[in-house]
């Protein structure tokens, strides 16, 4: 008769680090908080929304921050008809890319457009902000039909 244990190693993967900000960041999370968006001025003059310390094609460091306005374009979206606890809104929505008016780049978000028929490829949308503020992409509650 033989006994064969099994070995256990519990393992629990946990990121303990918290990210600084920095000036260009910072200031994004300061605005969201205070209900500004802000985005940043690459050295062609196109708008990074949201901003970036260096820009991604030329790795030139940016610093040049620009008011961006909380309404825009839908450039593309996904529509959840089934979303799962986790996911931001209990109610059918849209990811989507959205291209803020003063931004030349889109951000993904979330838009709570009431069905998958009236979302439209190329429709405004405004955003929702929550009615408490932190500092947070989550104190933009949702986007939705302007």
């Amino acid at each position: 008769m033989s006994t064969e244990q099994s070995l256990i190693a519990p393992h629990i993967l946990d990121y303990t680090y918290k990210r600084s900000l920095g000036p260009i960041l910072s200031q994004f999370f300061t605005g969201l908080r205070d209900k500004k968006l802000v985005g940043v001025k690459r050295k062609d003059g196109s708008v990074l929304f949201p901003p970036k310390e260096y820009d991604p094609d030329t790795a030139e460091s940016l610093d040049e921050m620009v008011p961006v306005q909380d309404a825009g374009v839908v450039k593309s979206w996904a529509w959840v008809a089934a979303p799962r606890k986790q996911q931001p809104l209990a109610k059918p929505f849209a990811y989507a890319l959205i291209q803020l008016d003063g931004a030349d780049t889109t951000f993904l978000h979330v838009v709570d457009g009431g069905s998958e028929s009236a979302m439209k490829t190329g429709m405004r949308v405004k955003a929702r902000w929550a009615d408490e503020t932190i500092g947070s992409v989550q104190d933009i509650a949702c986007f939705e039909p302007a």
